[in-house]
C-alpha cells in the first residue's frame, strides 16, 4: 500500500501541470529551498568578526565563505544528473537533509576548522536546493505558464541576497552568531515536510550508471580554478608556484572530463546538448552575465563604505535599489512571459539595460550624490532581473523532459563559475590600478592602509584630510576601470541575445511528446494562446 500511493498520486498530475492550491503549496516549499541556499551565501558576512572573536582562526576566515560557495558550485551538475536518473523528489529531499545537517553542525562548531568543514556540508546541500527547485518547477509547470514562477524565484533570490547581511547582523546583535545557522532549521523543516507529503513526482524505475569519474574530474577541475580565482593576488601572487600548479591541474582535469564525457554510457553533462544553438547561446550568456553580476557588483558595498562612509549594515541597506530593480523586473517579466508566451525580448532588453547600468556605475565619483548611485544600481538590477531567470526557462523549453535536470543545472553552473571568474578578473584590475595610483599618497599613509586588496574603510577615515580626499579619488578611479570592464563584458551577451531563437513555449509538460520543433504548429493554435491574443 505504501508503495502504491505515490504512484497513484503521480498519475493524477495532468500533462498540463499542477494547478491551484496544490501548485501554490509545492511552490512555497521550492521557494523556501531557494531562499535558504541563496541566503546562506551572504548571511555570515556580518557575523564573521564575531565568529573570529569566539573561535579564533583569523587566517582561515575567508574559507567560511569559500567552502560554501565551492561546494555548492561543484555539486550542481551532479544534482542535475541524479535528478534525471533517480527522480527529482528523492534528490531534493536529500539536498534539504544535507543542508539542515550542515546548518546544525555549523552552529555547534567549536573551532574554525570544524566550521569550515560543516559549511562545506551546507554547500553540498545548497547546490541541490538551487538546481532542484528550478528543475521541479519544470516537472510540474509547462513552459507556457512557468515564466511567472521563474520570475518569482528570481525575486526570492533578490530578497534573500539583501536579507542575508541584515538578518545576520540582527541575529548576532540579539542572540548569537550560532543562530545564523540555527535559523535555517525551522524554515528547512517546513520545506521538507511539504515536499515529502505534498509533492508526488514520477520516479524512474530503470537502472542507471552514475558517471562518478566524470563528476570527480569536473569537481576537481572547477574546484582548482575557483581556488585560483580566490587565492590569486590575495593569499598567493598570481605567478606563484601554488597558483600555476592549481591552474595546470584544473585545466588538465577539465580536458580529461571532456574526454570522459565522450565515452561515458551516461555522461554527467551530455555533450550532445551543445549541438543546440539555444543551449550554447544561453549557457554562454549565463556565464558572461555571471561575470558582470558577481564580479563588478561585489565592489559596490566597498564603494559605499569608503566614499559615503556607510557602515557595513548601512551599505547593505543602500544596495536595496539594485535588489528592488531585480525583484520587480523578474516578477513583471515572468508574468508577461506567461501572458504573451514570448521571451526573447527580455534577454535582449535586459542585457542592453545591464550594459547601460554598468556604464552609469563607472561614472560614479566621490562628488556623486547618494541618490545617483541608487538610481544607477536600480538600472543594473532591472537589467539582471530581465535576463537571469529567463535564460533558465529558455534552456528548459529547448530540452527534452529526460534532460531537464541536466540543462537546468548546467545553466546554473555556468552562471556560478562565471561569477567566480568575474571576482578574480575584476579583483586583478582593481588591485593593479589601485597599486599604481597609491604611489601618489605619502608612504606613511599607504602603510597605514595595509593590504591593497583589502582596504579597511575604518583605517581610511583615520588618514589626514588631504590624504583621505586623495584616496577617495584614487579609489574612484580604480573602480571606474572595474565597471568599464564590466560594461565591455556585458556587451557580449547583449550581442548574443539577438541570436536566440523565439521558440513558442510548450503548453504541456511534454511527456512522450515529439520534439519541440515538430510540435510548433499545434502549440501556436492552443486555446490559451488564442485567448491571450484576443
Amino acid at each position: 500500500m505504501s508503495e502504491r500511493a505515490p504512484r497513484r498520486e503521480a498519475i493524477e498530475i495532468p500533462d498540463e501541470g499542477l494547478q491551484g492550491r496544490a501548485l501554490a503549496t509545492v511552490f512555497v516549499a521550492l521557494a523556501l529551498g531557494m531562499f535558504l541556499a541563496s541566503l546562506d551565501q551572504t548571511i555570515v558576512s556580518t557575523a564573521l568578526p564575531t565568529i573570529v572573536g569566539d573561535l579564533g582562526g583569523l587566517d582561515h576566515l575567508s574559507w567560511v565563505v569559500t567552502a560554501y560557495l565551492l561546494a555548492s558550485t561543484v555539486s550542481t551538475p551532479l544534482y542535475g544528473k541524479l535528478g534525471d536518473m533517480m527522480g527529482r523528489k528523492p534528490v531534493f529531499v536529500a539536498a534539504i537533509v544535507i543542508f539542515l545537517v550542515g546548518s546544525m553542525l555549523s552552529g555547534l562548531s567549536q573551532s574554525m576548522i570544524q566550521l569550515i568543514a560543516f559549511r562545506a556540508v551546507q554547500g553540498l546541500g545548497a547546490g541541490g536546493l538551487i538546481v532542484g527547485a528550478q528543475a521541479i518547477l519544470a516537472d510540474i509547470i509547462p513552459p507556457r505558464r512557468r515564466g511567472r514562477y521563474m520570475g518569482l524565484m528570481g525575486a526570492v533570490f533578490a530578497v534573500s541576497s539583501v536579507a542575508g547581511p541584515l538578518l545576520g547582523g540582527f541575529l548576532v546583535d540579539n542572540l548569537s552568531w550560532r543562530w545564523v545557522f540555527y535559523v535555517n532549521m525551522p524554515i528547512g523543516a517546513l520545506a521538507l515536510a511539504i515536499v515529502v507529503f505534498r509533492l508526488h513526482l514520477h520516479v524512474p524505475h530503470t537502472r542507471h550508471r552514475v558517471d562518478y569519474l566524470g563528476a570527480g574530474l569536473l569537481a576537481g577541475g572547477v574546484g582548482a580554478l575557483i581556488l585560483v580565482t580566490t587565492w590569486g593576488g590575495n593569499q598567493y601572487p598570481w605567478g606563484s608556484p601554488e597558483i600555476v600548479w592549481l591552474t595546470v591541474a584544473g585545466a588538465v582535469m577539465l580536458v580529461a572530463f571532456v574526454w570522459q564525457e565522450r565515452r561515458a554510457a551516461e555522461p554527467l553533462i551530455p555533450l550532445r546538448l551543445f549541438r543546440s544553438s539555444t543551449f550554447r547561446l544561453s549557457t554562454s550568456m549565463a556565464f558572461l552575465v555571471g561575470i558582470a553580476m558577481f564580479g563588478a557588483i561585489v565592489y559596490l558595498p566597498l564603494f559605499l563604505q569608503l566614499v559615503y562612509g556607510a557602515s557595513p549594515t548601512s551599505s547593505g541597506l543602500r544596495m536595496i535599489p539594485l535588489m528592488a530593480g531585480l525583484l520587480a523586473a523578474a516578477i513583471l517579466s515572468g508574468r508577461a512571459i506567461t501572458r504573451f508566451g514570448r521571451y526573447k525580448v527580455y534577454p535582449v532588453t535586459g542585457t542592453a539595460v545591464l550594459v547601460l547600468g554598468m556604464y552609469l556605475l563607472s561614472r560614479l565619483t566621490p562628488a556623486s550624490e547618494a541618490w545617483v548611485a541608487s538610481v544607477d544600481m536600480l538600472v543594473v538590477g532591472v537589467g539582471l532581473g530581465l535576463v537571469m531567470q529567463v535564460l533558465v526557462l529558455v534552456v528548459q523549453n529547448d530540452a527534452s523532459p529526460q534532460d531537464m535536470g541536466v540543462v537546468t543545472s548546467t545553466a546554473t553552473f555556468f552562471r556560478s563559475v562565471g561569477g567566480s571568474f568575474g571576482v578574480a578578473l575584476f579583483g586583478a584590475i582593481f588591485a593593479s590600478r589601485l597599486s599604481a595610483e597609491l604611489a601618489r599618497l605619502p608612504a606613511d599613509a599607504v602603510a597605514k592602509l595595509g593590504d591593497v586588496g583589502n582596504i579597511d574603510p575604518v583605517r581610511a577615515k583615520e588618514l589626514p584630510p588631504d590624504a583621505h580626499a586623495d584616496l577617495l579619488q584614487i579609489f574612484s578611479s580604480a573602480l571606474h576601470d572595474v565597471f568599464l570592464w564590466g560594461t565591455a563584458i556585458a556587451i557580449v551577451p547583449a550581442v548574443l541575445a539577438w541570436f536566440l531563437k523565439e521558440v513558442p513555449l510548450r503548453t504541456t509538460l511534454g511527456r512522450g511528446a515529439p520534439p519541440v520543433e515538430e510540435s510548433l504548429p499545434e502549440i501556436a493554435v492552443e486555446p490559451e494562446v488564442r485567448a491571450a491574443a484576443r
